[in-house]
């Protein structure tokens, strides 16, 4: 069985200690992770600190013609790393080539990107100073990605930062470490200064509690639960350290009745099954207007119940394995708590047969407010669907969650579009749209959901300091 390397500094390095890589399609180890301990990461952190040094005058076109290089290598291996991707995160194939093709995206827009780290001049007010504001780059930048889509959700924090001038180091989940390793090739092959990119694996608070300690260590950015964010910010405080935090998500969907039905089911479908319902934006919350209710539940349903699920290698699967066992156990509960306190199976709500950690793609009705899955983010293909009478009132019930990721409307009435962007407590609104997450467009949410946002042009000026510089011409 193969142990897999980190990258520090421009090397491969086995330490000698590992863990292994499970295959959630079987619940098999296939491969083993090289770790290291915070030893290692503060040597990281020196040497992404001396790469620094270099990196940060390198001009943006200069970087960005690197970006372009990483994106191409990537291209390049595109079907073996969205195999890598369906090995030990589980997801449909198509999906994870799908996640490829959106980390080339990610790169080649950062790449433009970076030729534009713009400051301004500003009028005076005095006649003889002269005011600038510049960007310059934050320096040592540790990004912390997950699981559930560990390709993308590692490129959209390396990517923008790289461009920005700094230097990186990647903490991957441990449940996904080998994309970012197929990853870290890609940036290999391209030859970077040493010490410009580097991966580290290992125990997540010892790693995470070294990139809040060390001053070298500029800025962390992270995505992952709001409990963990919690911790994150907890540590930060005592340094006065920057975050950037994509956290947890509860995305309502409100189904109008002046909607295209149709449209309405297919990209409800979207925002709930890909990635078998473990995605930050999944939809956790339906709610259908009274009037169309019966008609929406019965197409949702029909269409939930042709899913295929399988391994994700194979090329009719369209619904994988979750992750891990505890997220099964997750999925069940949430199951139960609904039934038992009123509200209607009409379809899965099972694990599934076999050794791999499956869970049926499941459609509860008439589910309680007060229901685990109402205000708990779910991440499985469970799809709770509640009615509502009045715009006020679908207003009230997608607002009240602690979370505020993103959202759905599906209505063909353009002035509600309008009120409903305005008024919805979401970083992202998809009207009409289940796939709503886009390379030039800002990616972030509020209240519990998050610190900041990705991808857009905010996306590189969250690695960017503003200097104002002021010159007497006296």
């Amino acid at each position: 069985m193969k142990t897999y390397p980190v990258y520090l500094n421009g090397n491969w390095t086995i330490t000698g200690d590992s863990i292994p890589v499970v295959n959630p399609a079987d619940a098999e180890v296939f491969a083993r992770m090289t770790v290291v301990d915070t030893v290692h990461v503060a040597q990281a952190i020196k040497d992404a600190h001396t790469a620094f040094g270099g990196w940060r005058h390198v001009t943006g076109k200069g970087r960005g013609e690197w970006l372009h290089k990483i994106a191409t290598e990537l291209e390049r291996r595109r079907e073996e790393i969205a195999r890598i991707i369906s090995v030990e995160n589980g997801k449909p194939l198509t999906q994870s080539q799908g996640e490829v093709a959106l980390a080339v995206d990610h790169l080649r827009w950062f790449a433009e990107e970076a030729r534009r780290g713009y400051g301004r001049v500003v009028p005076q007010q005095a006649e003889e100073k002269r005011h600038l504001v510049v960007k310059t780059p934050l320096g040592v930048v540790a990004a912390i990605s997950p699981w559930n889509f560990p390709l993308a959700l590692a490129v959209r924090k390396v990517a923008p930062a790289l461009a920005a001038g700094c230097t990186v180091i990647l903490k991957p989940a441990s449940q996904t470490p080998l994309t970012a390793v197929a990853f870290a090739e890609c940036v290999d092959a391209v030859k970077p200064p040493n010490g410009l990119f580097q991966l580290v694996v290992g125990l997540a608070a010892e790693i995470g509690q070294e990139f809040l300690n060390n001053p070298l260590c500029r800025k962390i950015t992270f995505t992952g639960s709001t409990e963990v964010g919690r911790k994150l910010i907890e540590g930060a405080a005592r340094h006065i350290k920057p975050l950037a935090l994509e956290l947890g998500g509860h995305a309502p969907v409100l189904v109008f009745d002046d909607c295209d039905l149709d449209q309405a089911v297919k990209h409800a479908m979207i925002a709930k099954f890909r990635n078998t319902g473990q995605s930050c934006i999944a939809a956790n919350r339906i709610y259908v207007q009274r009037t169309i209710y019966p008609d929406f539940v019965r197409a949702f349903v029909n269409q939930t119940k042709d899913l295929k699920m399988g391994s994700g290698l194979d090329p009719e699967t369209q619904i994988g394995p979750l992750i891990d066992e505890t997220a099964v156990a997750r999925a069940i509960e949430h199951v139960q708590d609904a039934v038992s306190g009123g509200a209607k199976l009409l379809c899965g709500g099972n694990r599934g047969n076999g050794l791999g950690f499956f869970f049926e793609p499941t459609v509860l009705t008439d589910v309680a407010r007060t229901a685990l899955c109402m205000f708990e983010e779910t991440f499985a293909p469970i799809a709770p669907i509640t009615p509502f009478d009045t715009e006020s009132e679908a207003i009230e019930l997608a607002n009240g969650s602690n979370y505020g990721l993103s959202a759905y409307v599906f209505t063909q009435e353009l002035k509600r579009m309008f009120r409903l962007a305005d008024v919805l407590e979401a970083g992202m609104i998809g009207i009409n749209d289940g796939l709503p997450t886009t390379s030039q467009c800002p990616f972030g949410g509020v209240k519990q959901s998050g610190w900041g946002h990705e991808l857009g042009s905010e996306g590189m000026e969250a690695f960017l300091e503003t200097k104002h510089v002021s010159i007497s011409i006296d």
